[in-house]
């Protein structure tokens, strides 16, 4: 069964947004990413992401300055069974299948794992990992 355990969301000012969560709903900052970080309550991983300084045209949410929810992820205990289904509903994948996992946090220490991304309905950027995200179960 697949489980949201990963929600990106971009903001102008990743510091303040992140204190935001922090101070009222008691995050926990676990890991830096390239343009922020990583917060978790321990079940799902929130990034907190810097808006982008020049837009993009494949989807709304990669224009200059856009606040919100960028992406969503889902652990999965099949990828490559979530990766056919994906692409028989029509998603396009946006990065190749990955065979090695990756180090991809920092922070905390390194976590090696993987995900794949798909753009789904609506230009909808979807993460698919079987290993998880910094901070969660």
């Amino acid at each position: 069964m697949a489980r949201i355990r990963h929600i990106a969301i971009r903001t102008p000012d990743p510091e303040k947004t992140a204190a935001f969560y922090k101070d009222v709903f008691g995050l926990k900052e676990v890991g830096q990413a390239r343009t922020g970080c990583y917060l978790s309550d321990g079940h799902i991983n929130l990034a907190i992401l810097k808006s982008r300084d020049e837009g993009g045209e494949e989807s709304p949410r990669d224009a200059v300055g856009y606040a919100g929810i960028h992406h969503l992820g889902f652990m999965v205990d099949n990828a490559e069974e979530t990766y056919e289904k994906l692409e028989a509903a029509g998603a396009k994948p946006m990065t190749p299948r990955a065979d090695q996992p990756k180090n991809h946090f920092s922070g905390s220490g390194p976590r090696s794992y993987y995900e794949v991304k798909y753009r789904g309905p609506d230009a909808q950027e979807i993460d698919v990992t079987e290993s998880g995200w910094i901070g969660i179960e």
